[in-house]
């Protein structure tokens, strides 16, 4: 579908890539690998056509469709949510507008057998078919459908664009290029702004519904899950694996040890010519065989040896005083702003040693008790730190906090102790600062860089508590490897903000959940945990499945009566009556949830509204428009909290 004939690119002189070809076939799910800078967003813009090679071609067909997600975009707009994702359905929105007039004016000929008159019946049926086969019937309940996946709820799509931040942004634009149905999906980092649920829903869509799928990304789960083929850009050459990312890396390793293999033996055929040529380059008899050797020499093509795998670097956090058997206490504790409820009850303590993970969707205040815990912002309830806490704090705005008239080199040479200031470099190279870029102030990096740069000067604090917001976002696989190994070497406790769940397995051995206003402690590690949360979806089948028996006769329930059945045979048809009645017991469940989501967040803006309302009579606006508005909009509240209680009921209900 897609062929790149001997492609080429440079950069200041300096080649990225020499030479490569590669076809990318239909249905294909690639996933490209190799270190930061080896060259695999510069291929996917090349691929997309936002940017040239300096030789060779990218050879497509003219209809082949490509969606393109960067890393970073710039994104302006003043429409709506829903809106905006309209766009992705330009062209057959057109279509639409245009078959209402080809059908207006069929209306009103009455020249059946005239060359016009069935010039416009063919394109009317060419019209009818083509929206038939985008589905742009379906074209909202499509939309919705893609939104409320990638995490936004019901009540967002008559909100402003504007009114969301960069990664939500980010969110919408992924929206639109799922929505298009592209014949080639372009994705660099796509699950750098998106929650667990979130990337699960993705990753099924690309499975179940993509075409052709070529990505970046530093989730090892979200390779693994998605594609089948791995295209590794290393040394500025092209390996291509008809495998998932983790099968890659064992066939990688042994490739590696070939290539090592290979060059030392022509280290050891070159040191031979070299010390023939050294012995005899002065005697006359063997003149035409030294002059042999040094051609020889000159004809030998260096073998190369792929990027060493840091991932052998290890790094351990400098000895630090023991905490109290209870770092972390929290009792009761909530966190609202203004009318929104961000959480409220929290309630859990932390032993020393435990690793826990925090989760859930964006928004729902995973890093606000964060804040909480370092006293950055006030709350209610108590939260007590345990006897000799010594914190080490990762933020999201780490990077903030550099010295920016530092050196990289000097930001870290100014934290290293002991025999770990020999290792500077290693560990500043494992972190992707190699050569030239040590000797670069920190005011020059880039924000990705600068978040290294913070991680790498926390590694080396001592520190026995653990606190770490999102800490991967801007770590390639191997450097998550090396993070991740000190934290597992680390013997205070950690707590851990992320969605990358190959990062969190087994590193955590708790996990608290954030939704609906509830902190919820989950025993075992992140697989289990989100095993549980499929699980707890069908919590609801029993009660679903004793409503469908009360609308049968008499006769039929008693073919439901597991109790007059053998134990072996009532399992079996308990299971069986589940696993058939799931997907419509979801539903009801899901729709219950949403009532409770819609009545709250109309009650929000209720509240809001009337504090406006009251403090323009309190400035001594009283004119009868303005109470009577004032009067409704109580009402309504009131109405509101009285639809929102029994809709929590019918919820709560269900849900036990």
């Amino acid at each position: 579908m897609i062929s790149i004939n001997n492609l080429s690119v440079e950069f200041s002189a300096r080649p990225l890539f020499s030479d490569v070809s590669l076809v990318i076939n239909k249905n294909d799910k690639i996933g490209l690998a190799g270190k930061n800078g080896a060259g695999k967003s510069t291929l996917l813009k090349i691929l997309a056509g936002f940017q040239q090679p300096t030789a060779g071609s990218v050879s497509k067909p003219s209809d082949v469709r490509i969606g393109y997600l960067p890393q970073q975009m710039n994104v302006s707009d003043t429409t709506t949510l829903m809106e905006e994702a309209r766009k992705a359905f330009g062209s057959m929105l057109e279509y639409k507008e245009e078959l209402a007039r080809v059908t207006e004016e069929l209306s009103q000929r009455e020249d059946y057998d005239s060359e016009d008159y069935h010039r416009l019946i063919e394109r009317m049926e060419f019209l009818n078919e083509r929206m038939s086969i985008e589905g742009v019937e379906n074209m909202d309940a499509e939309i919705e459908r893609t939104l409320v996946g990638l995490g936004f709820s019901r009540d967002d799509l008559s909100r402003p664009t504007g009114e969301f931040s960069g990664g939500w942004r980010m969110r919408i634009e992924l929206a639109k290029i799922l929505l298009r149905m592209p014949d080639v999906l372009l994705l660099d980092e796509p699950t750098n702004h998106l929650d667990i649920e979130s990337i699960q829903w993705l990753e099924q869509f690309l499975q179940q519904r993509a075409k052709a799928v070529v990505l970046v990304s530093h989730d090892r789960a979200f390779l693994d899950n998605v594609t089948k083929r791995t295209v590794e850009i290393s040394c500025g050459k092209i390996y291509d694996y008809k495998v998932n990312y983790s099968h890659f890396v064992e066939l990688r390793k042994e490739r590696v040890e070939q290539q090592l293999r290979a060059w030392q033996n022509q280290q050891k055929e070159i040191e031979e010519i070299k010390d023939f040529i050294e012995r005899f380059r002065y005697k006359p008899t063997k003149s035409n065989q030294v002059q042999s050797r040094i051609k020889q020499l000159e004809k030998i093509v260096p073998i190369e040896v792929d990027e060493v795998d840091t991932s052998r670097l290890h790094l351990k956090f400098p000895p630090a005083p023991r905490s109290g058997d209870f770092p972390l206490i929290v009792e009761n504790v909530g966190k609202s702003y203004g009318n929104h409820l961000v959480f409220e009850n929290a309630e859990f303590t932390l032993r020393r040693g435990d690793k826990v993970a925090f989760v859930g969707k964006n928004g729902e205040g995973k890093s606000t008790l964060i804040k909480c815990i370092m006293n950055e912002i006030p709350f209610t309830g108590n939260l007590k730190l345990g006897h000799n806490v010594k914190i080490g704090y990762f933020a999201q705005n780490q990077a903030q906090m550099l010295d920016e008239e530092l050196t990289v080199f000097d930001t870290i040479d100014r934290v290293a102790t002991g025999d770990i200031r020999t290792k500077i470099r290693d560990i500043l190279g494992a972190f992707m600062f190699g050569g030239e870029d040590i000797d670069k102030k920190v005011k020059v990096l880039s924000g990705g860089e600068k978040t290294r740069l913070a991680m790498i000067k926390l590694l080396l604090q001592p520190v026995n508590f653990l606190i770490l917001d999102e800490p991967t976002n801007h770590l390639d696989l191997k450097t998550k490897d090396i993070l991740k190994e000190a934290i597992l070497a680390f013997e205070g406790t950690v707590v851990v903000v992320s969605h990358d769940r190959e990062f969190l397995s087994g590193l955590v051995d708790k996990v608290y959940e954030f939704g609906g206003g509830k902190v919820k402690e989950n025993l075992g590690g992140i697989w289990e945990f989100l095993e549980k949360k499929k699980i707890s979806k069908l919590s609801d089948l029993e009660l679903a499945r004793r409503q469908d028996e009360k609308e049968l006769e008499p006769s039929e329930k008693s073919t439901l009566r597991l109790s007059d059945q053998s134990p072996a045979e009532a399992s079996k048809e308990e299971k069986k009556l589940s696993y058939a009645e799931q997907k419509e017991r979801e539903k009801i469940l899901k729709r219950s949830e949403k009532r409770v989501k819609l009545c709250e967040d109309k009650i929000a803006t209720l509240e809001t509204k009337l504090g406006e309302l009251e403090e323009r009579l309190s400035n001594g606006e009283s004119d009868s428009e303005l109470l009577k508005e004032y009067e409704e909009t109580r009402l309504s509240l009131e109405n509101e909290m009285n639809e929102w209680e029994n809709a929590q009921e019918e919820f709560e209900t269900l849900k036990s």
